[in-house]
């Protein structure tokens, strides 16, 4: 098969779709791999070095997608990308489409078959393509949270652990699955009041487990993140609901119960987000205030770690480009139930349930339709 690896376009984007690790083994596969020029020059990686994986450098956007049948990426394609997209064309990438209605028609229009890497799922249902990336996010949210309390970054000055005498900064996260089980190691790493919110009990009680009860866990309702959203420093909504809009948990009247120069950091933005008053940002400019309380939604976070991204996602995403690579996205999404998940469009039909019907568009069942292409 022929693959195209193009350099990402999206604002301070620097991952890149396949690293020479995972292009050599594809070429070893049998496969062509073209890489676009300069693609992995933000992450430190040269064309040279994609040369010697055994890829093909391309000079451009445009001859990459015209050489290619399936086509590697980290994030969704952006509207240069999007006009390129052909019948013929397999995409691989993260996609988050139950957000992004313009996308998912633009994705249907061009004819093309999508694979969304956060909609893999396996029967326990984790999301083993979407895992790295969470653990990065959820690191980072705590980083970044903390960043943003300091009061040359807008917020009320405090530091996340305090110190012997004064008090240690609130932390609440909400969602306690990957994204938030690792904002929590952090929080808690750094010596902060952390209280951890989700619905399922049984979370909850792993959680005070992982954390031999240092943390405070609090079943999810209205009221108890109410209370705690409003005495919190910091904020941190990690709600996943696979391939779905997220719901919205935080509503703007919690938001102005918090203390000014509080901060709030919505991992879940590229789904809709989980907080009311969030909307996505770019790492240009990542921050805006909603009532005196700092808003943090870039909806890349992994991005300004780009480098520990690249290949964590590369680790996670080569095990099903090698099954799509090798037996073509019918036979292989016959073979593999988790991958079948991961389709969202084919062949131009929006076949992923819940983004029809958050979005409100026609759905087609994928097993019909992979039969009228055998």
């Amino acid at each position: 098969m022929k693959i195209g690896i193009p350099k990402e376009i999206k604002n301070n984007e620097n991952r890149v779709g396949m690293v020479p690790s995972g292009v050599k083994q594809l070429v070893q596969d049998g496969h062509q791999v073209m890489v676009e020029r300069s693609a992995g020059l933000g992450i430190g990686i040269s064309d040279q070095q994609f040369i010697a994986a055994g890829a093909t450098i391309l000079s451009s956007l445009e001859d990459i997608f015209e050489q290619s049948e399936m086509i590697i990426k980290v994030k969704e394609p952006q509207p240069r990308e999007l006009a390129l997209l052909r019948p013929h064309h397999t995409l691989y990438t993260y996609l988050h489409l139950a957000a992004d209605r313009e996308l998912t028609m633009g994705l249907m229009e061009s004819g093309a078959t999508s694979v969304a890497y956060e909609t893999i799922q396996l029967d326990d249902g984790s999301l083993p393509l979407l895992t790295p990336m969470s653990e990065v996010a959820g690191r980072m949210a705590t980083q970044v949270g903390a960043a943003y309390l300091q009061l040359d970054k807008g917020g009320k000055g405090v530091l996340l652990g305090g110190v012997p005498g004064v008090r240690r900064s609130k932390v609440t996260v909400i969602g306690c699955g990957v994204a938030g089980t690792n904002a929590m190691k952090m929080a808690v790493g750094l010596g902060a009041d952390v209280t951890a919110i989700d619905i399922s009990l049984t979370r909850l009680a792993e959680i005070d487990d992982l954390f031999d009860n240092r943390i405070t866990t609090l079943y999810s309702n209205h009221y108890n993140i109410e209370e705690s959203v409003k005495n919190s420093d910091l904020v941190i909504g990690a709600v996943l609901v696979a391939g779905a809009r997220a719901p919205k948990l935080v509503t703007r009247q919690m938001i102005s119960q918090m203390e000014k120069g509080s901060v709030v950091v919505d991992i879940a933005v590229d789904q809709g987000g989980c907080i009311e008053t969030c909307h996505p940002t770019t790492h240009e400019n990542p921050t805006f205030e909603v009532d005196g309380v700092v808003h943090y939604c870039v909806a890349n976070m992994p991005g300004a770690v780009a480098q520990t991204s690249a290949y964590a996602l590369t680790n996670a995403t080569l095990r099903h480009a090698r099954m799509i690579a090798d037996k073509g996205i019918v036979s292989a999404a016959r073979q593999d139930h988790t991958l079948m998940l991961g389709i969202n469009t084919f062949k131009g039909k929006l076949v992923y349930r819940q983004v029809a019907r958050d979005l409100d568009l026609p759905y087609s069942e994928l097993e019909a339709e992979l039969d009228r292409r055998s």
